[in-house]
């Protein structure tokens, strides 16, 4: 199904009057044709007044980034897609299966807003009318949460918002049964297709590119490169639906809530580890400086037992927990 775009429709003000002008002539002429008993301008003038408002059902107005699909007897006409007044046959439908979804997106048209249409008083023809204009407009769909296993089979509990708009109405309309629910779907199944191939964090020996080498993605270091890889796999899978992905952002990322402690543990532990190795390092470091100061001086010379013992004390300091408790020695050395 191709899109056809209907340019020669914007005629809605001239149908309008003119209308309106065969109108209040037919009242005129039934007026008339009573006061003057003529039979035959009553009859036409009573036919008039009952049929010559219908062209009015054909007045469609259209504001900036919406869109009618418009349909004849089943048969798709055409789309209307530029802000205008317009006309079209009376007996044209508009469609838009989606009309009642609503999935929480930004952009969408209230179907149950009842807007202003000129000269059409009936409230429910004209919420209907309404309901079944297509939103041209960038929308932003936010996912809920879901809770998938990363590669390593921890589970984790992640958001994504997707920012899409419709391409083309007619495969939105007629391709797909609704494609706001449809591309529900298609995100949640994208989000989880891509998320199984990364860890949480980095991990040895994973391969998250599929080229056999091991490599250093995770979903917490490589949130864009992960959001990208999402919206590629929902725009081949909402195509044929005539939807654009724009962009795919990570929301919300973290453990589920059953292992959450567990890993803060691990992390912690993790981040102790390399804190603690940092301050062995660098006291190590300070006690070779130390014995080399005092060496090149000369201020004291230390025999073997001695260093160690001063290794060892210098070790403690400077790797405790605690401040040191000096012991001021005023006796010998030895």
């Amino acid at each position: 199904m191709e899109e056809k775009v209907l340019k020669n429709a914007k005629n809605g003000l001239l149908v309008m009057v003119l209308t309106l002008v065969l109108y209040f002539v037919g009242i005129a002429v039934l007026v008339f044709g009573i006061v003057y008993n003529f039979v035959i301008l009553i009859v036409i003038g009573i036919i008039w007044t009952c049929i010559g408002w219908f062209p009015l059902c054909g007045l469609r107005v259209l504001k900036p980034q919406e869109a009618l699909v418009l349909t004849l007897f089943g048969k798709y006409i055409g789309t209307i897609n530029e802000a205008g007044f317009y006309f079209v046959n009376p007996f044209c439908t508009a469609v838009n299966p989606a009309a009642k979804t609503h999935l929480g997106q930004s952009g969408d048209v209230d179907g149950g807003q009842v807007k202003s249409i000129v000269l059409n008083t009936n409230e429910n023809v004209n919420a209907q009318m309404v309901s079944k204009k297509i939103s041209l407009k960038i929308m932003t769909l936010n996912n809920s949460r879901q809770k998938i296993n990363d590669c390593l089979g921890n589970p984790i509990e992640i958001g994504v918002a997707v920012i899409w708009r419709v391409k083309d109405t007619a495969k939105a309309v007629f391709n797909v049964d609704n494609y706001k629910e449809y591309l529900s779907l298609q995100c949640d199944s994208a989000v989880r297709n891509i998320v199984r191939i990364y860890p949480y964090d980095v991990a040895p020996n994973i391969d998250t590119t599929g080229d056999g080498l091991a490599d250093d993605g995770s979903l917490r270091g490589s949130s864009e490169v992960v959001a990208e890889r999402i919206r590629e796999e929902i725009q081949s899978k909402v195509e044929t639906a005539g939807l654009e992905i724009i962009e795919a952002r990570i929301t919300y990322l973290a453990y589920a809530q059953e292992i959450a402690a567990v890993m803060l543990q691990r992390q912690q532990a993790s981040a102790i580890i390399d804190a603690r190795k940092m301050i062995v390092d660098g006291a190590v470091g300070m006690v070779e400086m130390a014995l080399s100061k005092l060496s090149e001086n000369k201020v004291v010379e230390l025999d073997d037992e001695r260093k160690a013992a001063m290794v060892s004390n210098l070790l403690v300091v400077l790797c405790g927990n605690r401040d040191a408790q000096p012991v001021v020695n005023s006796g010998s050395l030895y």
